[in-house]
């Protein structure tokens, strides 16, 4: 028997639940993890002290791919109930806001995602393929007229809000307010957003939670309020299709819609403007790559996105729940454990990719799990966000033949998101 690697009381600076862990560069995160992976067994790390919440015994960090793809594979034992996003189990409170369906386990998950889907169909996606190219000339028309500056500003984050908030149908008035909630949502860990800081102490994390429920309220109201005016009179938008879709005499609640209107505005938001942002920074490092991107753009920007989202991985980590004993790969699990699937780790695992820290537009195969792992909790707007990547780079490759990160980001501090707050990049407008 493998005796268990408590991760906090090694000594070794693993400590996955420090917030100074994840403010460390990313190539040292990256060795940690290689660390990791290379432990005869997953470490177990207690769970983090948190105001208002209840303290759990703790969780194991998966960190391979293997264990990561098994555990996607199998929601019966691997459950996404009660909670698949954070090591806690958040207070009723705040849980009425964010209780979507990725929290969610068959047949309820099964009965939203079977009503929501529809709205993400080919068909439904097709309205937006003109839609994407027109936003992204405008944006980069735009990045022109003002010049070099802040990347992600200018550029990354516009694309993905303003497309998602268009397909949901909310005002353009609305995307700053909409950019600043989901900041919040998602960034609630890193001061600049929530006004909290580290002199705060144990209670930060409470407060955190706090501004989470908050902005998750007033998403929910403008959710509401949309919906409202949806079922009175439809306009053909993408919350005209969820409020009014009717699979099998099955409806959205107004707490299931609410729920999944800040899973989309959140997700939609973040996600990809954190790939579209690190996708400039492996291209200004790697001059190489890109030079064999546009020596074929069409041929070869397929590969080039799945490369981006395995190398930056947006979402880091998503948590399982034990259903059931089990054994995986070597390790027995009880019923009651807790896992949380590193999606950054598995993404470099070097018994799955070759040279796994190098950024090879030309990888292939390539079977990243920064879209999830397989499963039913797969990214739903995976090809969304592949398009828009695609198309964003398309315009500003071509039209700024010279364009490139200046400098090092300032990164988002968060054990969830990849994110950056801010990119400086320089470009010769043309």
């Amino acid at each position: 028997m493998v005796a268990i690697q408590r991760g906090s009381a090694l000594g070794d600076g693993i400590d996955l639940n420090d917030l100074r862990f994840w403010q460390r560069p990313l190539d040292e995160r990256a060795a940690a993890f290689a660390r990791l992976r290379a432990e005869p067994a997953p470490r177990f790390y207690p769970d983090p002290p948190v105001p208002f919440t209840k303290r759990g015994p703790g969780y194991w960090a998966l960190v391979r791919h293997a264990d990561v793809m098994e555990a996607s594979r199998n929601p019966q034992i691997f459950s996404s109930e009660p909670n698949a996003t954070s090591v806690i189990d958040s207070p009723s409170w705040l849980q009425r806001y964010v209780d979507s369906m990725i929290n969610m386990d068959d047949p309820r998950h099964a009965k939203i995602r079977r009503i929501v889907s529809r709205a993400f169909s080919p068909k439904m996606l097709a309205k937006t393929e003109n839609d994407v190219q027109a936003r992204a000339t405008r944006i980069v028309d735009e990045l022109i007229a003002s010049g070099p500056g802040d990347f992600v500003a200018k550029a990354a984050v516009r694309l993905p809000v303003e497309i998602i908030c268009d397909m949901l149908g909310i005002p353009d008035d609305l995307y700053p307010r909409v950019l600043r909630l989901t900041n919040i949502v998602l960034g609630n860990s890193d001061a600049e957003y929530t006004g909290i800081t580290p002199e705060m102490g144990r209670l930060r994390t409470g407060l955190g939670l706090a501004k989470v429920a908050l902005a998750g309220r007033d998403l929910h109201r403008l959710a509401a309020r949309l919906g409202r005016e949806r079922v009175a009179a439809p306009t053909g938008d993408l919350t005209s299709a969820l409020v009014n879709a009717n699979v099998d005499g099955e409806k959205l609640t107004t707490k299931e819609f609410g729920t999944f209107f800040l899973l989309l505005v959140v997700a939609g938001n973040e996600t990809t403007r954190t790939a579209i942002a690190h996708g400039l920074k492996l291209f200004t490092d790697n001059p190489g790559q890109r030079e064999l991107l546009m020596e074929d753009f069409d041929g070869r920007i397929a590969g080039a996105v799945e490369e981006i989202v395995r190398m930056s991985t947006p979402v880091i980590c998503f948590r399982r729940n034990l259903t059931r004993d089990h054994e995986m790969n070597g390790h027995t699990y009880r019923e009651g454990d807790k896992v949380m699937l590193f999606y950054n780790s598995a993404n470099r695992d070097e018994s799955v990719f070759d040279d796994p820290d190098a950024f090879d537009i030309t990888r292939s195969p390539n079977p990243h799990v920064g879209f999830g792992g397989p499963g039913p909790h797969f990214c739903l707007g995976a090809n969304l966000a592949r398009r828009e990547i695609t198309v964003m780079f398309r315009e500003l490759f071509t039209r700024l033949p010279d364009l490139r990160a200046e400098g090092e980001p300032d990164r988002l501090t968060s054990n969830f998101i990849n994110g950056y707050k801010r990119l400086p990049c320089t470009f010769t407008a043309p």
